[in-house]
């Protein structure tokens, strides 16, 4: 098993190399065939969802998967022409994030130097449940350049595999795309066998629950980006339009209760508390939506709402449930989320434009929203085209990871015969430092 997944990595890595020089419009031209590959087999696809469904069904009868986790696998043909297709057409269109210099410098008359973007090299990526996930981070990478192993969950395999096995189809033997630039991993041995290549494997980026994003932090020594935990947080400041909050509120909690995006708990300024929480209670019960509250929750909400405990504050549902605290004005409500959050995406609903800066500056999350709901937070909707996964980590990207993410830098020095000795001793040169207004085009 190690010496297949190896052999893979390295074949990935020898891709990588090549991709990196595919021009624009070879990787263009793949994800418009990929996209063309999706359409014509979408029967196919649909076929394999469908018996990745039936068995997600008896799983979740005996209490071995979640009615949320069975949602995110769920591709039907509207879902797969109006998200997955769509969102590789996205992709195609972004601006091409390889090869553009971010700083240019004269380091001394005709002495430069460029910074320039390029692929990361290698991605493992392991995911779960949702296998439009494939189609994003795959596409993803190949508009950024980099070769990519990709391991979904054992309850998306006849979808993962019909979907890789489309992917790698439609850019087989297309000009400048190298076989090997994906590879699907299947069994649970082979995630471990990737985490041992640190020499092969640039980043490992998990998109899945707590249990499997420490589990891969603590075994291996690849650098790994991404989130724990999507604990998000609506706070409806003294100053909210209560409509407003009402709909920002419910949204958050219902439009995807299994997004990592989704509201986990509510907070409600004491001053607004009265007149908003008793009906803001009542949609969330109308809906469906299980309610936790503190002891000034549970007084305001008539026998509607649960007692949260301390463990609440600090859970991720992923369900339909929602931890619901009173507090008294931001710095409360900043002290709490910055306690209990993962550093997400967290949210403020106010009129007042001083509260909400104060808000949006010393929350500590990816994303900060004001008037605006949590589910926002999401790579498509940034407009970076799709997303490999979020990161809350203080790495180079945070926040929804798309093509910006997956490029780091270069430094490129043109010169004409100038040696680094000709800049020391008591007849030194000069260094002249000073920024330059172009870029650094490659010469064919």
């Amino acid at each position: 098993m190690s010496d297949e997944i190896r052999a893979r990595a390295e074949g990935a890595r020898a891709a990588a190399l090549q991709l990196s020089n595919a021009s624009e419009e070879e990787r263009n031209a793949a994800l418009g065939a990929i996209a063309q590959g999706l359409e014509a087999n979408a029967g196919a696809i649909l076929e394999a969802n469908r018996r990745d469904l039936e068995a997600a069904e008896v799983l979740l009868t005996e209490g071995r998967l979640t009615g949320a986790l069975v949602g995110r696998l769920k591709v039907d043909d509207v879902k797969l022409r109006n998200e997955i297709v769509r969102g590789v057409h996205s992709v195609r269109d972004q601006a091409d994030p390889i090869g553009r210099t971010l700083a240019a410098t004269e380091m001394d008359r005709g002495l430069k130097v460029y910074k320039v973007s390029v692929p990361i090299g290698v991605l493992g990526i392991v995911f779960e449940s949702r296998p439009d996930a494939l189609v994003q981070i795959a596409t993803l990478c190949l508009k950024s350049g980099n070769a990519v192993l990709l391991k979904g969950g054992s309850e998306a395999f006849h979808t993962n595999r019909a979907l890789a096995n489309i992917l790698i189809a439609s850019t087989r033997g297309l000009p400048g795309i190298p076989d090997g630039w994906m590879h699907l991993m299947e069994a649970r041995e082979e995630v471990q066998a990737m985490l041992d290549l640190h020499h092969l494997i640039d980043l490992i980026i998990p998109r899945g629950g707590n249990e499997l994003v420490q589990h891969i932090m603590r075994n291996t020594r690849i650098p790994v980006m991404g989130h724990a935990d999507g604990i998000c947080h609506v706070y409806v400041h003294a100053a909210a339009d209560v409509e407003k909050a009402k709909r920002i509120c419910l949204d958050a909690k219902i439009q995807n209760p299994s997004g990592c995006n989704a509201a986990e708990t509510l907070l409600v300024d004491r001053d607004i508390a009265g007149e908003f929480l008793p009906e803001m209670v009542g949609r969330y019960r109308r809906n469906g939506v299980e309610v936790r509250g503190d002891g000034s929750t549970r007084s305001l909400a008539g026998g509607e709402a649960a007692a949260a405990s301390e463990e609440d504050w600090a859970t991720e549902y992923l369900d339909m449930v929602i931890s619901i605290k009173v507090v008294n004005g931001v710095h409360e409500a900043v002290e709490h989320i910055n306690r209990y959050s993962s550093n997400h995406t967290d949210a403020i609903v106010t009129e007042d434009r001083a509260a909400a800066s104060r808000f949006l500056r010393e929350v500590d999350s990816a994303s900060t929203l004001h008037n605006a709901s949590t589910r926002f937070a999401d790579g498509f909707r940034y407009g970076l085209g799709a997303e490999v996964g979020i990161s809350t980590n203080r790495l180079h990207s945070r926040g929804p990871v798309g093509l910006e993410g997956l490029v780091i830098y270069k430094y490129i020095i043109e010169g004409n015969g100038q040696i680094a000795g000709d800049y020391l001793g008591e007849d030194a040169k000069a260094f002249t430092h000073r920024p330059l207004a172009e870029t650094w085009t490659p010469q064919s």
